[in-house]
């Protein structure tokens, strides 16, 4: 008794059909992967130069412009604002308080401005007057804390020389003071001014 139906198990090319159809599609499929692979190698190529570009870009923006804008020149800015700053709030005479106190001002951000404008009215300008007290400071040293492009705290110490009706002998003290600083416009100005 002999079977005629299928291919015969010596012949190696003889495949049934079943497996040839597959095999088939999977040679079709995989030569149209190459060809859309070769039509978009370079665009994808394209889109790496151009990502690359984007992050170098973005690095410079974000990583060294602002070690830029935080360097010595910008410290030493910050630092001569603070000092500036804080001798002019710390001092005044009763006989030029509205002058002391407008050229402390303009050194101040919008808010601190109005908290001291408040202080300053209620309670140093009453006190100085009655009590004829003038003051003066001076800084000593000064270092900057913190610094970033649009904002700073500096230390500041400072002599403060005050003399009053009272004790006309001038009393000498020394103290230091923590100084945040905004820019704003590119100024720097004292956003908030802390005894330590």
């Amino acid at each position: 008794m002999t079977v005629d139906d299928g291919p015969q198990l010596d012949d190696p090319t003889a495949l049934p059909e079943d497996t040839a159809a597959p095999r088939r599609r999977f040679r079709v499929a995989r030569r149209r992967i190459r060809r859309c692979l070769t039509r978009w190698r370079p665009i994808l190529l394209g889109l790496l130069v151009i990502a690359t570009t984007g992050f170098a870009a973005g690095f410079f923006y974000f990583g060294y412009r602002p070690d830029q804008q935080t360097d010595d020149a910008a410290a030493r800015d910050a630092i001569r604002a603070a000092s500036e700053g804080t001798v002019a709030l710390l001092s005044y005479s009763p006989d030029s308080l509205s002058r002391d106190f407008d050229n402390a001002r303009w050194r101040l951000t919008d808010d601190y401005q109005a908290y001291y404008e408040r202080f300053t009215e209620q309670i140093v300008a009453p006190a100085a007057q009655r009590g004829q007290i003038t003051t003066s400071a001076r800084v000593i040293r000064a270092a900057a804390a913190e610094l970033r492009p649009d904002s700073a705290v500096v230390l500041v110490f400072i002599s403060l020389k005050t003399t009053s009706k009272d004790q006309p002998e001038p009393v000498k003290t020394t103290s230091s003071v923590r100084v945040t600083l905004r820019k704003v416009n590119g100024s720097w100005l004292i956003a908030k001014l802390d005894s330590l």
